[in-house]
Protein backbone atom coordinates (compact mmCIF):
# COMPACT_ATOMS: atom_id res chain seq x y z
CA UNK A 1 0.00 0.00 0.00
CA UNK A 2 1.15 3.50 -0.28
CA UNK A 3 1.45 5.80 2.17
CA UNK A 4 -1.92 8.06 1.29
CA UNK A 5 -3.73 4.62 0.89
CA UNK A 6 -2.29 3.58 4.53
CA UNK A 7 -3.40 7.16 5.99
CA UNK A 8 -7.11 6.56 4.15
CA UNK A 9 -7.29 3.46 5.82
CA UNK A 10 -6.35 4.81 9.12
CA UNK A 11 -8.94 7.30 9.00
CA UNK A 12 -11.31 5.38 8.10
CA UNK A 13 -11.06 2.34 10.60
CA UNK A 14 -10.78 4.97 13.43
CA UNK A 15 -14.57 6.43 12.50
CA UNK A 16 -16.51 6.23 15.85
CA UNK A 17 -13.70 5.44 18.13
CA UNK A 18 -11.98 7.02 20.64
CA UNK A 19 -9.14 7.96 18.50
CA UNK A 20 -12.31 9.97 16.93
CA UNK A 21 -13.29 11.73 19.40
CA UNK A 22 -9.86 12.78 20.76
CA UNK A 23 -9.64 14.40 16.72
CA UNK A 24 -6.24 11.95 16.42
CA UNK A 25 -4.99 12.22 12.83
CA UNK A 26 -2.89 9.92 11.06
CA UNK A 27 0.13 12.02 9.55
CA UNK A 28 2.39 10.04 8.25
CA UNK A 29 4.18 6.86 7.63
CA UNK A 30 7.55 5.38 6.81
CA UNK A 31 9.17 2.07 6.19
CA UNK A 32 9.18 1.85 10.24
CA UNK A 33 7.31 4.21 12.11
CA UNK A 34 3.68 6.29 12.08
CA UNK A 35 3.09 9.38 13.41
CA UNK A 36 -0.25 10.96 14.76
CA UNK A 37 -1.19 14.26 15.82
CA UNK A 38 -3.80 15.15 18.28
CA UNK A 39 -4.93 18.92 19.36
CA UNK A 40 -4.61 20.23 22.87
CA UNK A 41 -7.49 21.87 24.06
CA UNK A 42 -9.59 21.69 27.29
CA UNK A 43 -11.22 18.25 25.97
CA UNK A 44 -8.29 16.39 27.11
CA UNK A 45 -7.35 19.24 30.11
CA UNK A 46 -6.85 18.12 33.56
CA UNK A 47 -8.70 20.37 35.46
CA UNK A 48 -6.12 22.60 35.95
CA UNK A 49 -5.56 23.22 32.17
CA UNK A 50 -2.29 21.23 31.17
CA UNK A 51 -2.68 17.70 28.74
CA UNK A 52 -3.80 15.01 30.56
CA UNK A 53 -1.43 12.03 30.82
CA UNK A 54 -4.08 9.66 30.19
CA UNK A 55 -5.11 11.58 26.95
CA UNK A 56 -1.26 10.83 26.13
CA UNK A 57 -1.38 7.84 27.17
CA UNK A 58 -4.31 6.76 24.74
CA UNK A 59 -2.67 8.73 21.53
CA UNK A 60 0.43 6.20 22.49
CA UNK A 61 -1.67 3.38 22.20
CA UNK A 62 -3.35 4.58 19.41
CA UNK A 63 -0.44 5.30 17.17
CA UNK A 64 1.43 1.94 18.37
CA UNK A 65 -1.53 -0.36 17.79
CA UNK A 66 -2.36 1.44 13.87
CA UNK A 67 1.33 0.93 13.79
CA UNK A 68 1.18 -2.82 14.32
CA UNK A 69 -1.63 -3.13 12.20
CA UNK A 70 0.08 -1.54 9.21
CA UNK A 71 3.45 -3.50 10.03
CA UNK A 72 2.38 -6.73 10.71
CA UNK A 73 0.10 -9.47 9.18
CA UNK A 74 -3.53 -8.44 10.43
CA UNK A 75 -4.90 -10.91 8.04
CA UNK A 76 -3.61 -14.18 9.76
CA UNK A 77 -2.96 -12.67 13.20
CA UNK A 78 -4.33 -9.93 15.66
CA UNK A 79 -2.99 -7.72 17.56
CA UNK A 80 -3.40 -6.50 21.01
CA UNK A 81 -1.52 -4.16 23.85
CA UNK A 82 -0.39 -6.14 26.88
CA UNK A 83 1.79 -3.52 28.13
CA UNK A 84 1.80 0.47 28.35
CA UNK A 85 4.26 2.53 30.51
CA UNK A 86 4.66 6.20 29.93
CA UNK A 87 6.79 8.74 31.39
CA UNK A 88 5.62 12.35 31.40
CA UNK A 89 8.17 14.71 31.77
CA UNK A 90 7.40 18.45 29.82
CA UNK A 91 3.63 19.71 30.30
CA UNK A 92 1.63 21.62 27.77
CA UNK A 93 -1.45 23.44 27.84
CA UNK A 94 -2.31 24.60 23.74
CA UNK A 95 -1.57 23.38 20.35
CA UNK A 96 -0.77 19.77 19.13
CA UNK A 97 1.24 16.65 20.35
CA UNK A 98 2.85 14.71 17.74
CA UNK A 99 3.06 10.70 18.42
CA UNK A 100 5.82 8.74 16.40
CA UNK A 101 5.55 4.98 17.14
CA UNK A 102 8.88 2.83 15.73
CA UNK A 103 9.75 -0.39 16.69
CA UNK A 104 12.49 -1.26 19.37
CA UNK A 105 11.94 -5.33 19.02
CA UNK A 106 9.74 -6.85 16.06
CA UNK A 107 9.29 -10.41 16.95
CA UNK A 108 6.84 -13.13 15.60
CA UNK A 109 5.01 -12.86 18.17
CA UNK A 110 5.92 -10.07 20.56
CA UNK A 111 6.76 -6.37 19.46
CA UNK A 112 7.95 -3.51 21.85
CA UNK A 113 7.16 0.05 20.36
CA UNK A 114 8.78 2.67 21.37
CA UNK A 115 6.23 6.28 21.05
CA UNK A 116 7.67 9.37 21.65
CA UNK A 117 5.13 12.10 21.75
CA UNK A 118 6.45 15.68 21.43
CA UNK A 119 5.00 19.05 20.75
CA UNK A 120 5.49 21.50 17.65
CA UNK A 121 9.17 22.69 18.56
CA UNK A 122 9.88 18.77 19.21
CA UNK A 123 10.09 19.39 22.78
CA UNK A 124 9.66 15.82 23.99
CA UNK A 125 6.61 15.88 26.68
CA UNK A 126 6.19 11.79 27.21
CA UNK A 127 8.07 8.68 26.09
CA UNK A 128 6.11 6.00 26.00
CA UNK A 129 7.02 1.63 25.87
CA UNK A 130 3.97 -0.23 24.11
CA UNK A 131 4.55 -4.31 24.13
CA UNK A 132 1.83 -5.94 21.88
CA UNK A 133 1.21 -9.58 21.07
CA UNK A 134 0.68 -11.08 17.88
CA UNK A 135 -2.00 -13.96 18.06
CA UNK A 136 -3.31 -16.13 15.34
CA UNK A 137 -6.96 -15.83 13.98
CA UNK A 138 -9.32 -18.43 14.48
CA UNK A 139 -10.44 -20.27 10.77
Amino acid sequence: MTQKEILELAEKVCKNTLMETLEIEFTEVGEDYLIAKMPVTSKVHQPDGVLHGGASVALAESVGSMASYVFLNTEEFFVRGIEISANHLKSISEGFVFARASFIHKGRTTQLWEIKITDAENNLISLVKLSTITLPKKK
